[in-house]
């Protein structure tokens, strides 16, 4: 594991935009019967989802959570430095959307934009990558927008995945000041791990054919999906993550010189419940300290973990220590300590 401190650098402010299209999980069965869905739900704990309409993108959401922020701060556009877009479901595959949001946002064109294709682990990741450059350089504010619209690629005919992920945005507003102390990360990888979970056609090593797009039976349980589908192999996630990230976030509690009972929330990618109730059973950690959204957004990959800070603990966080942990397609993990200090959070926007 990379163990990274950073000194100066902390979260401002935290919005977070979902789709007004509430999609209720027991009434999803166009293609399974009734009694099974409720199987399926009850089990994974996710009863209610919101899907993005044809017309937005990732880049929408993480547009209305932005301007949301932007405005409640009063923070001038001319004044950020850095903006960095993560996301597995860009608007297109060039140029990069950051450089459109930049653009879209008002921003100056002196501003740093780039993006980083990462799922589950990605807001850490973004948060690590920023704090990095803004603690080493002279950049002041900076932009942390994440957004996802994984209704998109997962087939509704597969039991595996068509009842688990929904589409969010959220945007950090990432400030230097030594009011923030100490932040400490762990990030890890293991590509060897790569068919966990992963869209096998669609890119340059698959490139799309009409093959490719075409569904197919891929099981004995009569799932169906294309190439260009996600896909999840369940119980083997499940495997690695509870072999791999109770250990990283002891790590990075460790590295940062306290414990879990010093901690007052944490707060995990929000992938199912079955996983997450499993990690806080581990860990031995007090329900009240686990603030989940699965239950009405689903899983909305690296998005969960923002969402979730904006959706449970608004008005909760002055002063408060944070364990985040991310985890997911790559296979990637990434846990962090994080003290809140003055950090705003905007209502919930739908757009």
């Amino acid at each position: 594991m990379a163990l990274l401190r950073y000194i100066g650098v902390g979260i401002r402010g935290l919005s977070a935009a979902v789709p007004r299209t509430v999609i209720k999980n027991y009434e999803y069965t166009t293609y399974f019967p009734a009694e099974e869905v409720k199987l399926v739900v009850d089990k994974i704990g996710i009863y209610e989802r919101r899907f993005a309409d044809p017309h937005i993108c990732s880049s929408d959401l993480c547009f209305a959570a932005a301007e949301k922020l932007l405005e409640d701060l009063s923070i001038p556009r001319d004044e950020i430095d850095l903006l960095v877009f993560v996301s597995q479901t860009p608007d297109f595959r060039m140029p990069a959307t950051s450089i459109l949001l930049q653009h879209r946002l008002g921003l100056s064109e002196s501003t740093v934009a780039f993006d980083l294709n990462l799922g589950c682990s990605g807001f850490i990741y973004g948060m690590s990558v920023i704090y990095a450059m803004m603690e080493r350089s002279g950049l002041r504010r900076a932009l942390l927008l994440d957004g996802e619209t994984r209704s998109r690629i997962y087939s509704p005919k597969d039991r595996k995945t068509a009842f688990i992920f929904g589409d969010a945005g959220a945007a950090a507003l990432i400030e230097r000041d030594d009011l923030f102390g100490e932040s400490f990360f762990s990030m890890n990888s293991d590509g060897s791990q790569e068919e966990l979970i992963k869209m096998s056609a669609g890119g340059y090593r698959n490139p799309t054919t009409t093959e490719t797009l075409k569904e197919r039976v891929v099981d004995e349980y009569g799932n169906i999906r294309s190439e260009e589908h996600g896909y999840m192999n369940g119980s083997d996630v499940f495997n690695f993550v509870i072999s791999r990230v109770p250990r990283d976030i002891k790590a990075v509690i460790n590295y940062a010189g306290t414990d879990i009972a010093a901690l007052d929330y944490f707060v995990f990618h929000q992938a199912n419940d079955f996983i997450n109730s499993y990690l806080a059973r581990k860990l031995k950690l007090d329900p009240d300290k686990v603030p989940a959204t699965i239950a009405k957004f689903g899983n909305t990959s690296s998005v969960s973990i923002p969402l979730t800070i904006v959706s449970e603990l608004q008005g909760k966080l002055a002063g408060k220590k944070l364990l985040l942990s991310g985890f997911g397609v790559g296979m990637t993990w990434a846990s962090a300590v994080i003290k809140f200090t003055d950090c705003f959070i905007s209502d919930l926007v739908e757009i």
